[in-house]
Parts: structure tokens; C-alpha cells; sequence
């Protein structure tokens, strides 16, 4: 099957409950009877989750007999909670999240790696805020971020802090992304935290401007001195002792994912998800966003221990937790490379 080829193994099914927009893949119960079911929860809508994405719409997962219920789980904290509580087997958001969950009595383990820079660190504000130049012009502004203590939040911190400006900066949770760019828009908020999707969008629309740009890589390293991992997969350390079999195939087939977004143009993959997933955003800002995020997935998806501690320096210090508190979660228990290097014979 090339990428251009209609694709008709799942239906895409949008449910509202209570306010909160899911998206729902419903399985294929006869080849996803060998593992059973799992639920697999992604915290926001975008073209960075291209490669769990393609896993899902390829049907790599139901291949190897697992049935799985993909959600937008919409941020961070809720995809946190939501696995805490078992309402999902996996999910991939910051990898700020795995540890923060961990530190909070519920032990995760990150198991796969999505990319190598934290892509939706950009900061963007409105082509018309002339008073707005740089990071260190948000002093006595607001700041969106999705919620408090989030990875959005913990970035913006982060980079408010080495422009001199970490608490002058009025930081706003707002829930996700399209709620976020709205009030940019709207003038509600100076400024967001945003996608490289959401930048390139605002930019071909001429409304938007970027303060930070992760692709910039001479600003980012001298704000965070080398990559470091986003967005990661991790479940809670019960679930992966238990079931290692279901985690095992669930990153077999983002690890495939990887793969098909490495090896095909951004047009094949916007081509084969945009549809399903991706209507949110003008094709033409998921086609710029894929060519930017070809430059930054994590092709290995292996997350190494230099790249963990960096993260660490970042959420310490107090801006998250002290220092002795990170400590108590070490890369060697905070995640687990096994199931990726078995994936790709390693």
C-alpha cells in the first residue's frame, strides 16, 4: 500500500462528553482479541504525534493482535492524571510528566522518545504587538500556557527566567492549544506557548511572530545547552511489570511510525493522517510543521541519560521541585530503554 492510498481500517469518531472533545479509534476486534485492549492517551493535536499517529492509522498495533483505544487527552496534567488512575494504559506527553508522576507516589517509566527538542517551546505572540520584540519584553505580561505545572509551563518558565524576566511574567493556563492561540488572537494574552505548527500557521495566516523559536538551534542551546526529549511514552511502572507483552507491542509500533515518518516526504504523511487527525490546522502549516519536525523527531527513539539529566536541570532549582526530590527519581529507575532496543534489534 503507498501512503496516497485510501486507507479505510478504522473509523475516525469525534465524541463530546461533558465538554471535552475525544477522539476516538474504534479497533478491529478480530485481530485485537490476542492482547485485549488498552487505552492510549495523546495530550494535544498535532503534527508532532505523527509517528503514533501513523501506528494507529496503519493499524501496526491490531497487526501484532492489541486492540487500542486511542484519546486526545487534551494536556499534560489530565493525561497524567488519567493514567494515575488507570483510565489509560499509556500516554505520551512531556517527559516532565513521567517524572512529576513518579515524585507524586505513582512510579511511571518513560519507554520510548518522541523527538529531541521540546517543540512546542516556541513563544508566539501577534505580528502587530510592535512593543514585543523578545522573551525579555513579556516583563508585566501574560503568558499562556496549558496548565499549571504542565510541560508548557515549565518551558515558559524556564526561558523567562534566563531572559531575566521568570517573575515578571504573568503565566495563564488556558487548557490546550486552540484555546491558547484564540486568546493570542484575541488579545486576551500577550503571548502563548506554542507548537512549531501553531508558529507556522500564524505566520502563513500574517497574524503571528515568534519571541522564541526552538528551530533557531544557536537560541536553544544556549537556553537549554542540547536537546533534550519533549514529548515521550510511558505508563506507570505496575502496568509495564504486569503487561509487558501489550507495552512491548505498542512500541514496536510507534517505533514503525518512526520509520514511515523518516523514510516518506512531509506531503505522503500529511497525505495519509491529515484527514483523520489533523483538520485543526491548514494542510499547508501541517506540511511546514512536518519538515520542521523531520529535523527533530528522535529517530532511535532512545532517550539517553545525558538527555534525562538535562530535563532534570531544568525542572529543578525549584522551578518544579528541589533538587534532592529529582534525585529520588534517577534515569536508571525513570525509564526503560528495553522495549525500544527489542524493537529494533539493538
Amino acid at each position: 500500500m503507498t501512503p496516497k492510498e485510501p486507507i479505510n481500517r478504522r473509523d475516525f469518531i469525534v465524541l463530546t462528553a461533558g465538554g471535552t472533545v475525544l477522539a476516538t479509534i474504534s479497533g478491529l476486534p478480530a485481530l485485537g482479541a490476542k492482547l485485549g485492549s488498552v487505552k492510549f492517551g495523546v495530550a494535544s493535536i498535532d503534527p508532532y504525534s505523527a509517528p503514533i499517529y501513523v501506528a494507529d492509522k496503519l493499524g501496526y498495533w491490531t497487526q501484532e493482535g492489541l486492540d487500542v483505544e486511542y484519546l486526545n487527552s487534551q494536556s499534560g496534567p489530565r493525561s497524567k492524571q488519567m493514567l494515575a488512575a488507570k483510565q489509560l494504559f499509556m500516554t505520551s506527553t512531556g517527559m516532565n510528566d513521567s517524572i512529576a508522576l513518579t515524585l507524586a507516589g505513582k512510579p511511571a517509566v518513560v519507554v520510548l522518545g518522541i523527538d529531541n527538542r521540546v517543540t512546542f517551546a516556541n513563544i508566539l505572540c501577534r505580528n502587530d504587538r510592535s512593543d514585543l520584540k523578545n522573551v525579555a519584553d513579556l516583563a508585566g505580561r501574560t503568558l499562556a500556557v496549558t496548565q499549571p505545572q504542565a510541560a508548557t509551563w515549565l518551558m515558559g518558565v524556564y526561558i523567562a527566567q534566563h531572559y531575566g524576566v521568570g517573575d515578571k511574567v504573568a503565566l495563564k493556563g488556558l487548557g490546550d492549544f486552540t484555546t491558547m492561540i484564540g486568546a493570542v488572537k484575541s488579545g486576551t494574552v500577550d503571548a502563548c506557548m506554542a507548537t512549531v505548527s501553531m508558529i507556522n500557521a500564524a505566520r502563513q495566516d500574517g497574524w503571528g511572530k515568534a519571541l522564541f523559536d526552538v528551530t533557531e538551534t544557536e537560541a536553544w542551546n544556549k537556553v537549554f545547552g542540547g536537546d533534550i526529549t519533549g514529548v515521550c511514552c510511558y505508563v506507570l511502572r505496575e502496568s509495564l511489570e504486569g503487561n509487558r507483552e501489550q507495552v512491548q507491542v505498542l512500541v514496536n509500533g510507534m517505533v514503525k511510525g518512526t520509520d514511515f515518518v523518516k523514510t516518506h516526504s512531509a506531503e505522503e504523511i500529511t497525505d495519509v493522517l491529515y484527514d483523520k487527525y489533523l483538520t485543526g490546522f491548514p494542510r499547508q502549516a501541517v506540511i511546514d510543521g512536518i519538515n520542521v519536525y523531520k529535523k527533530t523527531w528522535n529517530y532511535t527513539n532512545i532517550v539517553t541519560k545525558e538527555v534525562y539529566e538535562r530535563l532534570i536541570r531544568v525542572m529543578g532549582d525549584g522551578r518544579q521541585y528541589t533538587n534532592q526530590e529529582l534525585a529520588t527519581d534517577p534515569y536508571e529507575s525513570g525509564v526503560d530503554m528495553s522495549f525500544v532496543k527489542k524493537a529494533r534489534g539493538i
